[in-house]
């Protein structure tokens, strides 16, 4: 059996849809349903079981034949304020899964996040002096990793954590503030003809990752059983306004606005980011990326035709 953490969120649900498409469908999905939505996430996939995240922890001990955790579920609010609630969401709860993992030889690949990275003083590659997180959320990321790399010698089953960069597609409906640029301009430009960015973002540069990418890339480790910390990303960094035009491009219209930087974002966001590819093409993973256009150009087809959603 094969459990997806997370599994009815963003990146967990199209990991899911990835296993579906691969042929595997005897899928534990771990996840918590208090926003309802997220059972759309659900409805066209195949999996065997659900049960909930606190459940599932407690629980831990009962389940037989896993083979593989792909551990997805955290709080990915980057404005998220209680670091003691953080700290236990991402860093205790992920401690407890990898550690039930190495006690019973199940390979675990788990999400970490390019936030680690903070401004990106020292580039954005897999090593810590190139890592100082500026919120609390890249910190239990941070923390986890260190965690990990603490016990990679001595593992005898897989450990992969892979440092998402900005991921946007199908199935990030529920994220309200924290879905992508992609989403939230698409929804913008439908319900007002105009879109929002913030003053500056012609500046503001960023790795934006299509979420199918991010799937190729778990399945292809998942296939070779490599352990390690690796980016996701496609290496090339592009601005806000470069989605907006994509945009303005595909609909034939819309108007694009600048509104003030949020208060609350000041000191904690990250103004360019692109993903250093050497460690990710050394381990294997040789495909290329969608391109932005390319990417932005699926998304819209999907968000018209099925409000972002598999169906």
């Amino acid at each position: 059996m094969i459990v997806v953490t997370g599994g009815a969120g963003f990146i967990g649900s199209n990991i899911v849809k990835g296993l579906n498409e691969a042929g595997e469908e005897d899928i534990l999905v771990v996840d918590n349903l208090s926003k309802a939505e997220k059972h759309l996430n659900l409805n066209s996939l195949s999996i065997a079981d659900y049960i909930d995240k606190d459940e599932f922890l407690q629980k831990l001990n009962t389940f037989q034949n896993v083979s593989t955790i792909f551990h997805q579920g955290a709080c990915s609010s980057t404005t998220e304020q209680d670091g003691k609630y953080m700290m236990s969401n991402n860093y205790e709860y992920s401690k407890n899964l990898l550690n039930y993992s190495l006690e019973n030889n199940i390979d675990f690949l788990y999400a970490s996040s390019a936030s680690v990275y903070g401004n990106g003083n020292a580039g954005f590659v897999e090593k810590p002096e190139a890592e100082y997180p500026l919120n609390v959320y890249g910190f239990s990321k941070f923390a986890f990793d260190n965690y990990v790399r603490r016990v990679l010698p001595q593992v005898k089953s897989q450990v992969l954590g892979l440092r998402y960069f900005n991921v946007y597609g199908p199935q990030e409906n529920h994220k309200g503030r924290m879905a992508s640029v992609a989403f939230h301009l698409f929804q913008q430009l439908h319900e007002t003809g105009k879109m929002k960015l913030f003053e500056g973002s012609g500046h503001f540069r960023r790795d934006f990752i299509h979420v199918a990418d991010t799937v190729k890339i778990n399945l292809h480790f998942y296939e070779a059983k490599t352990s390690g910390i690796f980016n996701a990303g496609t290496g090339k960094a592009r601005s806000f306004e470069d989605i907006a035009t994509t945009l303005q491009s595909l609909h034939r219209s819309g108007e694009i606005k600048s509104i003030p930087f949020p208060e609350d974002l000041h000191g904690k966001y990250q103004e360019f980011t692109e993903a250093g590819l050497d460690k990710l093409r050394a381990a294997g993973y040789n495909k290329e990326f969608m391109s932005l256009e390319e990417g932005v150009e699926q998304y819209y087809e999907q968000l018209s035709a099925t409000n972002g959603r598999y169906v």
